[in-house]
């Protein structure tokens, strides 16, 4: 009979053989993959860095993982090889999620760092970034991802003057004053000037749909005290500011009959948009119990508002959708 102690030591020895083995495999690509970078072979480098995902990943190694995705992915994207950097960031986004990494200000400095890099005409830019965003959903707290990334992203954007998508992100944050100094530069720059109430009311009204009445009136009194063409109030020379201001005060209260009158009392400046009617709908059902209309014809929310409002829970069926892809496929590679 051959010892226990003896074929444990073989066992032992062998399993250091096969590390060691494999560390020498790693080194040896890893060595090939510095050489493909010093000598501008991208293409190369993008495989090796691929060749290195799988095999780390098969390990867990997810720490190490997580550095080797990063640095290759900014290599690349710094090199304005946006496809494979691109890649690599998606690849990124993926071991957060396989390995359970927690949403953190670590993590989300690094895939903003990575979104300003890449091309903003790269259809693989949008894919990173939702795939970052459905990641940071913390147990459906957030359901439309974690305000925190979201207003590193509205930062991004605001730099490279998409306003537009910069407001999007901004609405799904709590970071009203950021939001508010941008939509001031946004109206001076490209809006008309008897539209200088029009830009801060969607936003206002926006914030209140998605219930965060806090952020509502944060960006209602930086932009109504620091836009250029507005003067000092309430009350306002402009009618829809002091509805906003009239309206904040009343969700305070919850007085039903209070917002009723005041919707009323404002209508002519509430038809400047027809949108306002849907949002205010929307308001008066979370703050002031309003129950829900029987629908007709495209129901309460009309087209213009319909991704609007359906948004989150598109994002949900689509967030469990995934999920269940992913469990069954241990080692995802996303294209």
């Amino acid at each position: 009979m051959v010892p226990i102690v003896n074929v444990e030591a073989r066992n032992i020895a062998k399993s250091v053989n096969m590390a060691s083995q494999y560390n020498h495999g790693v080194q040896r690509v890893l060595a090939k993959l510095e050489a493909s970078i010093n000598s501008k072979n991208f293409y190369e480098a993008h495989q090796m860095y691929r060749t290195l995902y799988s095999r780390y990943l098969r390990q867990n190694k997810y720490p190490e993982l997580l550095r080797l995705l990063f640095t290759g992915s900014k290599i690349l994207l710094e090199h304005e090889q946006y496809a494979s950097g691109a890649d690599l960031g998606i690849l990124f986004v993926n071991v957060l999620r396989q390995s359970k990494t927690k949403p953190s200000t670590w993590c989300f400095d690094k895939i903003t760092e990575l979104f300003s890099l890449m091309s903003p005409s790269s259809p693989e830019r949008d894919t990173f970034i939702q795939s970052a965003l459905r990641w940071s959903i913390k147990d459906k707290e957030y359901k439309t991802g974690h305000p925190d990334l979201h207003q590193k992203i509205a930062v991004t954007f605001w730099k490279e003057k998409n306003y537009v998508m910069a407001k999007q992100h901004f609405i799904h944050s709590e970071d009203g004053s950021g939001c508010a100094e941008m939509l001031i530069e946004y109206h001076v720059r490209r809006g008309y000037t008897n539209e200088v109430d029009l830009f801060i009311a969607q936003a206002v009204l926006q914030y209140l749909c998605l219930q965060n009445k806090a952020t509502a009136q944060e960006v209602f009194n930086s932009y109504t005290s620091q836009h250029p063409k507005i003067n000092s109030g309430p009350p306002y020379l402009l009618p829809l500011l002091n509805f906003l201001f009239f309206l904040l005060k009343t969700i305070d209260s919850g007085k039903l009959a209070v917002f009723t009158v005041l919707c009323q009392q404002y209508q002519i400046s509430l038809n400047r948009d027809p949108c306002y009617r849907q949002y205010l709908d929307k308001i008066g059902q979370l703050f002031f119990n309003i129950p829900l209309p029987r629908p007709r014809n495209q129901g309460l929310f009309g087209s213009l508002l319909q991704s609007f409002f359906n948004n989150v829970e598109d994002e949900d069926s689509d967030d469990e959708q995934r999920n269940a892809a992913s469990t069954s496929h241990t080692a995802q590679e996303l294209d």
